[in-house]
């Protein structure tokens, strides 16, 4: 299964939750042999998922394409004839924050979360995005975030807010600190993509490779071996930012992804065209960044509720 996933060069979130989904598979059926699989497994394996442990739609798909993805190019087994009705995710709008609730929630968190905080809110970005953003992709002059290899392994610019230019730079010499403490130690290598470390060498270790929210602890790399750096677990922030949601009156649903939501949509009502604000997301497809606009336009479509007529 690694052979097969990082030939096709398939992230390492991706090849973790594929080696999950096919372990429980195996030890579901208790299978001792490979000639024992069929797909007729993978119905009933879905179908024990569904009714059993009653899992979302969403975790359902990631277990077929798990599943399926072995089949193919690890058993050469045809799964072409599967008859699964899996469920269908639910059409959901998303919750959004006013900027007022997003500045009172940002204000309650601290050090490098509060300039998370105020990436993901004034930047659009996904919290894995933010996490693996490196020294080098930074540029306060021209206020502008490069992301690389975000999700669909797509690159693209977005905007640094002007008020994280000061929080950016005090984290910037908390990772240059910590980078010569490594390189004293004879460390400073950075995580870097799956065999980019040949082709880098020793350049991995110069202080623009390293992420801007780097991990208290280095690591053994988990592809290529060596020992790195890598970034913050995204748990950490999840953490901070349920305990700042927690001393606010907000009663909302905050989670990182909230801040993503409440970007496009305030940005909508403030009159951006809609493909600006969908290039600055890395929608594929307008139609995604369309149902912000029906959060937007909720109360501007010029319809007054009937009750506002009574007197």
């Amino acid at each position: 299964m690694k052979e097969q996933i990082r030939v096709r060069h398939y992230s390492y979130q991706t090849e973790k939750s594929y080696l999950y989904w096919n372990r429980y598979f195996i030890r579901h059926f208790k299978f001792s042999s490979a000639k024992q699989i069929t797909p007729l497994h993978i119905e009933q394996f879905l179908t024990f998922l569904a009714n059993s442990k009653q899992v979302s739609s969403s975790t359902q798909q990631q277990a077929l394409c798990a599943l399926v993805f072995a089949f193919k190019h690890v058993l050469a087994i045809n799964t072409d004839d599967l008859k699964f009705p899996y469920a269908k995710p639910p059409s959901s709008i998303p919750q959004v924050l006013e900027d007022s609730e997003a500045k009172l929630i940002i204000e309650r968190l601290t050090g490098k979360y509060k300039l998370l905080g105020i990436l993901l809110y004034g930047a659009g970005l996904r919290l894995t995005e933010a996490l693996t953003l490196r020294i080098k992709d930074i540029d306060t002059q021209n206020q502008t975030l490069f992301v690389y290899r975000g999700k669909g392994k797509k690159d693209r610019v977005c905007i640094l807010p002007q008020m994280a230019n000061e929080l950016v730079e005090q984290q910037i010499n908390h990772v240059r600190h910590t980078h010569l403490t490594d390189l004293n130690k004879g460390l400073g290598m950075a995580s870097l993509p799956p065999s980019l470390i040949k082709k880098f060498g020793t350049s991995a270790k110069l202080l623009h490779w390293q992420y801007l929210f780097p991990s208290i602890h280095c690591v053994s790399h988990p592809v290529d071996g060596y020992i790195c750096r890598h970034h913050i677990d995204p748990t950490t922030f999840r953490k901070a930012l349920q305990k700042a949601v927690s001393q606010t009156p907000i009663t909302k649903r905050v989670t990182a992804h909230t801040f993503r939501h409440s970007f496009a949509t305030n940005l909508l009502r403030r009159g951006h065209d809609i493909r600006t604000v969908q290039e600055l997301l890395g929608h594929n497809d307008v139609k995604t960044t369309q149902i912000y606009t029906h959060v937007a336009g909720l109360h501007q479509t010029g319809i007054v509720s009937p009750m506002d007529y009574i007197r």
